[in-house]
C-alpha cells in the first residue's frame, strides 16, 4: 500500500516503507499464524520452563505444559518438539493396540476442521490424538498440514519428520516429506526420501521420475546461484555426499572419542550444512547445546543459524517464485516471510530481556513488531531505544510511523519533526522519508503552512521524490482559493 493513497486516507496512513523488511511479510489473518503479544510470549515460556523442569519427575504436567505452549503457539517447533520428546517418552516400550482404530474418527475430525479453516481446533483435536499415540503417523500428516495451512513451516517439517521416524518406509509419509522438502530447495533431502520407497510395489515408476526431476532442479539451482559455475561443475562432480563422507565421518569419529567438546559438534553441523544435511545439522546443534549445558552463547550461535537458515527459504522461494507466479509459489513465500520475522520476535524479544542494557536487541525487535502491526509494542521499545543519540533521528521516524498508524496524529507529527531535525547528511533517504511523512499528514490535519514547509523542503532536495510535485500544486491551489 503506497502513499499515493493518502488522497483516500485524509492522514495519510498509508505506507509502504515503513517496515523493517523492503518486502515485509502479509498480515497474519485469525486462522493463520498471528505474532503473539509480549505478555502472551512470557506466559508460554514461563509454561515451557516448567514443562522443561518436571520433564524428569512429572512426565504427565510436563505434557500438560508443553501442551498449553503449542495450543498457544503451535508455529514454535521448540514448544512442538518438547511435546513430541514428552510424549515419546511416556509411551515409549507401550505396545499401540487398538489406538490406530480408536483414533480414525479424530483423525477425520482434524481434517474435517482443517478442510472448513478452523485450525486452532483441528490443532487441539490433533494433540488430544497424539497424547494417546504419538506414532499415529497419520495423525501427524494431518497435523502437518494444518501446519502448512496456517504457515508454521517448521512445524510443519517437525510433524513430517516424527511421522518419518515411525514409519520411514511409508510411501505417503516420505511423498509428503519429498514435497516439503524439494519446496524449500532441501533437493538431496527430497531425493533421498524417493530412494527410500523406489522398491516398493507399484512406486518405483513414479519414484524413478521423480528423483530424476529433482536431480534436474537441484542442477539448476546450483547454476542459479553460482552464476551457471555449478551447472559446468556438475558432471564431473562425485556422488552426492561423497566428497564430503569422509570429513564428516572423520568429524562423528572424534566427536564419539570427546563427547564433551561443543565447538567439534558445531563443525560437524557446518559441514552437515554444506552438505545440504538441514536435518542432520539441526540434530547436531541440539546436541551440542546439551553437551554444552544449555549454554547461553551456543543457543544464541544456534539462533543465529535458525535466522539465517529462514532467510535462505525465503530467498529460494523468492527464486521460485520469480520462474513461476504461481499462487501456489506466492502462498508459500508470504507463509516463510511471515515464519521467518515470527522466528525473528522470539529471538530477539528473548535476547532483549537477557540484556536490557543492550539497546540493539531491542530496537532489532521493534523493528520486526513494527513490521507485522504490532505498533503499540514496538512503539514502546522505540521509546527506550530513543534515548540512543546514534540513533535518534531515525527511531523517531520509526516512531512517528508508528503513532500514525494507530491515529495518534499529533504523537505522529512530533516524532517526524524530531527525526527531521536530527538526521543526518548520511541519513538522507530517512531524511527524505520523513519530511514527506510529514509534509502529507499535516496536509491531511488541514495544517497546510506546515505542509508546504515540509514539502518545500523535500522539493529542494529531491524534486522527483515521489508525488511531491503534484502534492504542492494542490497545496498551491488551495492557497489560491478565496
Amino acid at each position: 500500500m503506497g502513499d499515493d493513497q493518502g488522497e483516500a486516507d485524509p492522514k495519510g496512513t498509508g505506507q509502504d516503507d515503513g517496515a523493517a523488511h523492503a518486502s515485509p511479510p502479509p498480515q497474519a489473518t485469525a486462522s493463520g499464524l498471528s505474532p503473539l503479544s509480549e505478555g502472551e510470549r512470557k506466559r508460554l515460556q514461563q509454561n515451557f520452563q516448567r514443562g522443561e523442569q518436571n520433564f524428569n519427575r512429572n512426565i504427565d504436567y510436563a505434557i500438560e505444559m508443553f501442551v498449553l505452549c503449542v495450543l498457544g503457539d503451535p508455529g514454535n517447533v521448540i514448544y512442538l518438539q518438547a511435546l513430541i520428546g514428552a510424549l515419546k517418552k511416556k509411551h515409549s516400550g507401550k505396545s499401540r493396540g487398538f489406538a490406530g482404530v480408536l483414533a480414525a474418527g479424530g483423525r477425520a475430525k482434524v481434517r474435517k476442521l482443517t478442510a472448513a479453516g478452523k485450525y486452532p481446533e483441528a490443532i487441539k483435536a490433533g494433540i488430544d490424538i497424539l497424547k494417546s499415540n504419538p506414532s499415529d503417523h497419520n495423525c501427524l500428516l494431518a497435523m502437518a498440514e494444518v501446519a502448512g495451512k496456517i504457515g508454521a513451516e517448521e512445524a510443519q517439517g517437525a510433524f513430517l519428520k516424527a511421522a518419518l521416524d515411525v514409519v520411514p518406509k511409508d510411501v505417503e509419509v516420505n511423498r509428503q516429506c519429498a514435497k516439503f522438502a524439494a519446496d524449500h530447495g532441501n533437493f538431496d533431502q527430497a531425493i533421498a526420501c524417493w530412494v527410500r520407497v523406489k522398491d516398493v510395489k507399484g512406486v518405483g515408476e513414479e519414484a524413478e521420475r521423480e528423483i530424476s526431476r529433482l536431480q534436474v532442479d537441484k542442477t539448476i539451482g546450483a547454476g542459479r546461484s553460482t552464476g551457471g559455475r555449478a551447472v559446468a561443475k556438475q558432471a564431473s562432480a562425485p556422488a552426492a555426499g561423497e566428497a564430503a563422507a569422509d570429513p564428516i565421518a572423520a568429524l562423528k569419529k572424534a566427536i564419539q572419542d570427546n563427547p564433551a567438546q561443543v565447538e567439534l559438534r558445531l563443525e560437524l553441523a557446518d559441514l552437515l550444512e554444506k552438505a545440504q544435511k538441514l536435518d542432520e545439522a539441526k540434530k547436531a546443534l541440539a546436541d551440542a547445546l546439551a553437551a554444552s549445558g544449555n549454554d547461553v552463547k551456543v543457543q544464541e550461535h544456534i539462533e543465529d543459524r535458525q535466522m539465517r537458515w529462514a532467510k535462505q527459504q525465503v530467498h529460494v522461494a523468492e527464486k521460485r517464485f520469480a520462474d513461476d507466479a504461481s499462487e501456489a509459489n506466492k502462498k508459500t513465500l508470504d507463509q516463510l516471510k511471515l515464519a521467518a520475522v515470527k522466528q525473528e520476535i522470539d529471538i530477539y524479544a528473548a535476547r532483549a530481556a537477557r540484556y536490557p542494557e543492550n539497546i540493539s536487541w531491542r530496537y532489532e525487535l521493534a523493528t520486526r513488531l513494527k513490521t507485522v502491526g504490532q505498533f503499540a509494542d514496538a512503539i514502546r521499545h522505540f521509546q527506550q531505544v530513543l534515548e540512543d543519540p546514534r540513533r535518534k533521528g531515525l527511531v523517531a521516524l520509526e516512531l512517528g510511523e508508528c503513532f500514525q498508524r494507530i491515529k495518534q496524529y499529533q504523537l505522529a507529527m512530533q516524532n517526524y519533526e524530531t527525526a527531521i531535525e536530527v538526521l543526518s547528511d548520511r541519513e538522507a533517504e530517512q531524511r527524505k522519508r520523513a519530511l514527506y511523512r510529514a509534509g502529507v499528514l499535516a496536509t491531511g490535519l488541514e495544517d497546510f503552512e506546515t505542509a508546504k514547509k515540509h514539502l518545500s523542503a523535500l522539493a529542494g532536495i529531491d524534486f522527483g521524490y515521489r508525488d511531491v510535485a503534484a502534492r504542492l500544486d494542490k497545496l498551491a491551489s488551495i492557497g489560491d482559493t478565496p
